[in-house]
């Protein structure tokens, strides 16, 4: 059972690693990286030349979506990232979806994100 686990997460992180070997965020666009987990979502705009972080959203210590389901959460999280961005004068980013696929809660924080203002 332990031997699936590792070799599972292994290959969650090769994915990983092969998405983010193509992506490289600078300071006119940065990378706008997103983690989706069992029960949160996270985002955070990256600027990789500078090894700094421009902004970060999560769902971790909001109480007023406890009940919400993970796709309206993203939605949240979309909304919130592209206000943060206009707030650090960031029009556009590179959207770095990890090792998850283009579809569903992360196409929902991409949408909603987009909808705000920023270019992705």
């Amino acid at each position: 059972m332990l031997k699936e686990l590792r070799i599972k997460r292994n290959q969650m992180l090769q994915r990983a690693k092969r998405t983010r070997t193509r992506l490289h965020g600078t300071a006119e666009r940065p990378r706008m990286s997103v983690h989706v987990s069992l029960r949160h979502v996270s985002a955070q705009i990256i600027n990789d030349d500078a090894h700094a972080t421009i902004a970060s959203v999560t769902t971790v210590k909001q109480a007023a979506l406890a009940k919400k389901t993970m796709t309206e959460k993203a939605t949240w999280v979309g909304e919130q990232i592209a206000e943060a961005a206009k707030k650090a004068s960031v029009q556009a980013v590179i959207l770095d979806r990890g090792a998850k696929q283009y579809h569903g809660r992360v196409a929902a924080l991409a949408d909603a994100a987009r909808q705000k203002g920023l270019e992705i």
